[in-house]
C-alpha cells in the first residue's frame, strides 16, 4: 500500500494486510460539474504511444450567417472602430518558474494550469527522487494521519484520483475503454475503488475484482457509490485466465507497502494470472498492466526478489516512490498523491518532482522513447460547411477568434509568421497578435531583427494560427506594411513599464556575449527610470500589418478526411470579391459568395 495504505499502528506489519481504522462514511461526491465547452472529456497520450481522439468542444460548431438563432459568441459586427484591439491576455511565462516558487507562491491561474504532464517531465527525470524504505512510509503514514490531521478517506480519495489521473495520461480512453481493478482488503483495494469511480467519470467502463470485501463503513460506502454507478463487480471464477480479450487494462490494487508474507487465495492465482499476461512478448496483443504504488508480491525494498513477479508497465508510486521503484524497468512511472505537507519534506528530506500546473500526478523515471511514426490523433469536429461560414473572411476569422478566447485557449493570439528573404530562404517564428481590422493583422517587434530584414526585401509573408484544443487552425497569406508611427507610439506606451524597457535592451537577432548583458543593460535602464517618467519608444521598434490576399479555415475530422476552406480574391464586375474554395481533404462542391451573402452562389 502507499502513503494512506496504513491502518493502525499496531497492526501494520503483520503478514496479511491490515484493517483499517473505522471511520466516518464520506459522501459520495456528485458527478464533477462539466464545463459547457467541453462535450466529450480528452485524454492526451503525452509519451506518444498510438492514436488519440480528439473531440471539438460542441457549442463551438459555426452558425449559418443567416441563422435565426444567434450563436453563443456572435463576431461583433460592426466593428466597433477602425482598429480592434484584441483583449487583454496573459504574456508568457517559464514553465519552470512555477515549479520553483517558494511554497508560499500564488497558485497557478487556470490557463497555466492547462499546461500538459510532459511541461516537468525533463526535469522530473533529471532529478535525484526520494524513494522510501518501508518504515519511513509507515512513519509518513502515522504522521499525516496523527498530528497533521488527515484522515484515511481524504488520503485514499487524493491516491485514487492520482492513480486515475496517470491512467488517463497514458492509456487513451479511445484505446483502453474497459478496466479490469483488482482489489485487495486493504487500503491498496481501497485506492483502486475510487480509481475505478473516477476512471468511470472519465469516461472509462470499469470493472471491479474485489474478492475480499473489508467491512468497514469507508470500503462499503465505495462499494455503494460504484453500485450506484452500474459499475460491475466480477467473482474471481468469472474472470477468464487469459484477460486479453475482455479488458483493454488491468490495475493491481491487490497489496501495498504494508503486505509481507506469503499471499493468500485467490491473490496467489491473481497475481500468477497478471504474471502470466506481462510475459506475454507482444505488448500490444495484451492490456497494460499498471499497479498502484507497489507491484503485488513484490518485497517494499528489494523489489522482484524470486524475478517471477509481476511486471507492470506502469507503476503509479504515491505519497513518494518506495524503494523497490528503483527496480522497475516498466516504461511509465508516475507519482500522485499530491499531498504531501511541508513538515514532512522537510523532516524526512524528501526531494519530489513538482506537480505541473492543478495535475494530480507528474512523471518521473526515464521518459520511454517514442515512435515517432506512430504519433497520430483521430479528430471529432463539426463539419465547416460553405453555407454555414461568412461570407467575409475577417468576420469568419474574428468568430472563431472569439470563440478560442471563449474556451480558455492559452495565448490564442499567438501565430507563426513566415517571412521569406530576397534569396528565397524562408523563416518561421511565434509572434503575438496585437491588433485586427479589416485592413489587416497587426503585431510589433524590433525593426533590426531578422523578420523586419526579411520583409524590407520581401514584404510577401504568411501567417498561421493553431488553436490546438479547438481542432483548428487558420492560415492567412498577404503583403506586409510598417504601421503609422502614431499608432506604435500609441500600442508602446500601452504595455507595462517592464515591457517598454524590455523592448529599448533587447537588439532582436543581434548576437550577445551572455543573458547577463541584458540583464545588466535592464538593470540601468530600471534605475533611470525608476521615477515612473516616460520612456520614449525606440525609433528601432515598432508595428506591422499584413494585408490578407488569402484566407484558409481548416477544421480537422476522422480518418484525414478536414475540412479546409480557403478564401481569394477576385475581381467581378469591377469589384474585388472574396470567393470561397473547398480543398482537399475530400471532394465537395465549389462555391462563389459575394457581399450578397452565402445565398449568391457561382454556377459549378
Amino acid at each position: 500500500m502507499h502513503g494512506v495504505a496504513c491502518c493502525s499502528v499496531h497492526d501494520r506489519h503483520t503478514s496479511q494486510p491490515a484493517e483499517p481504522v473505522t471511520a466516518v462514511r464520506a459522501p459520495s461526491p456528485g458527478r464533477r460539474q462539466r464545463s459547457m465547452l467541453t462535450a466529450v472529456s480528452k485524454f492526451r497520450n503525452k509519451s506518444g504511444l498510438a492514436s488519440t481522439t480528439r473531440v471539438m468542444p460542441f457549442f463551438l460548431s459555426t452558425f449559418p450567417a443567416h441563422a435565426t438563432a444567434a450563436p453563443l459568441c456572435p463576431p461583433p459586427s460592426p466593428y466597433p472602430s477602425p482598429h480592434f484591439r484584441l483583449p487583454s491576455l496573459p504574456r508568457r511565462g517559464l514553465a519552470f518558474l512555477a515549479a520553483a516558487a517558494p511554497p508560499r507562491a500564488l497558485p497557478p491561474t487556470p490557463r497555466q494550469a492547462m499546461a500538459s504532464l510532459a511541461t516537468s517531465t525533463a526535469a522530473a527525470a533529471a532529478a535525484e527522487v526520494t524513494h522510501l524504505s518501508q518504515r519511513d512510509a509507515a512513519d509518513i503514514d502515522e504522521q499525516l494521519m496523527g498530528p497533521l490531521g488527515f484522515s484515511v478517506d481524504q488520503l485514499m480519495e487524493l491516491a485514487g484520483l492520482s492513480v486515475a489521473t496517470a491512467v488517463a495520461e497514458v492509456y487513451k480512453l479511445s484505446e483502453h475503454t474497459r478496466a479490469l481493478i483488482i482489489c485487495g482488503p486493504g487500503n491498496n483495494g481501497g485506492d483502486g475503488l475510487v480509481a475505478a469511480r473516477h476512471l468511470y467519470h472519465f469516461g472509462y467502463k470499469p470493472f471491479v475484482c474485489y474478492p475480499k470485501r473489508t467491512a468497514k463503513p469507508l470500503y462499503s460506502g465505495l462499494v455503494t457509490q460504484l453500485e450506484s454507478l452500474a459499475i460491475p463487480f466480477v467473482p474471481v471464477e468469472d474472470l477468464p485466465q487469459d484477460l486479453s480479450g475482455q479488458y483493454d487494462i488491468v490495475i493491481d490494487a491487490m497489496f501495498g507497502f504494508s503486505f509481507h508474507g506469503t499471499p493468500r487465495p485467490p491473490f496467489d492465482d491473481l497475481i500468477q494470472m497478471l504474471v502470466s499476461l506481462s510475459v506475454v512478448g507482444d505488448s500490444a496483443k495484451r492490456p497494460p498492466i499498471v499497479s498502484v504504488d507497489i507491484p503485488s508480491g513484490w518485497h517494499v525494498e528489494e523489489g522482484d526478489v524470486s524475478g517471477g513477479g509481476i511486471k507492470p508497465d506502469m507503476l503509479v508510486s504515491l505519497t513518494a516512490p518506495k524503494l523497490c521503484a528503483k527496480k522497475f524497468t516498466g516504461p511509465h512511472h508516475f507519482l500522485g498523491g499530491r499531498f504531501v505537507p511541508p513538515p514532512i519534506s522537510s523532516k524526512y528530506g524528501l526531494e519530489l518532482p513538482p506537480y505541473p500546473g492543478t495535475s494530480m500526478c507528474v512523471r518521473i523515471g526515464k521518459v520511454p522513447s517514442v515512435d515517432i511514426s506512430s504519433l497520430r490523433e483521430n479528430y471529432i469536429s463539426p463539419e465547416l460547411l460553405e453555407n454555414q461560414v461568412m461570407p467575409n473572411p475577417f468576420d469568419q476569422f474574428r468568430s472563431w477568434f472569439d470563440e478560442a478566447v471563449t474556451a480558455g485557449l492559452r495565448e490564442p493570439n499567438a501565430m507563426a509568421l513566415t517571412t521569406v528573404n530576397k534569396a528565397g530562404k524562408p523563416s518561421s517564428r511565434m509572434v503575438l497578435l496585437k491588433g485586427v481590422d479589416k485592413q489587416g493583422f497587426v503585431w510589433y517587434t524590433n525593426y533590426g531583427s531578422q523578420k523586419a530584414h526579411d520583409l524590407s526585401e520581401n514584404s510577401n509573408a504568411a501567417l498561421l494560427f493553431y488553436w490546438n484544443e479547438m481542432n483548428r487552425q487558420v492560415r492567412v497569406e498577404g503583403s506586409v506594411q510598417k504601421v503609422s508611427e502614431e499608432e506604435s507610439e500609441k500600442y508602446f506606451h500601452s504595455r507595462p513599464r517592464g515591457s517598454q524597457l524590455g523592448a529599448i535592451v533587447s537588439k532582436q537577432s543581434t548576437v550577445i556575449s551572455g543573458r547577463e548583458v541584458l540583464q545588466q543593460a535592464y538593470k540601468e535602464l530600471e534605475q533611470k527610470y525608476s521615477d515612473g517618467s516616460f520612456i520614449p519608444k525606440p525609433d528601432y521598434w515598432g508595428g506591422y500589418r499584413l494585408t490578407p490576399n488569402l484566407f484558409e479555415f481548416w477544421q480537422g475530422q476522422q480518418s484525414r478526411l478536414h475540412d479546409r476552406l480557403q478564401y481569394s480574391q477576385r475581381e467581378v464586375g469591377g469589384s474585388t470579391e472574396w470567393h470561397i474554395q473547398r480543398k482537399a481533404g475530400y471532394m465537395r462542391r465549389i462555391s462563389r459568395f459575394n457581399a450578397a451573402g452565402p445565398n449568391s452562389r457561382g454556377r459549378l
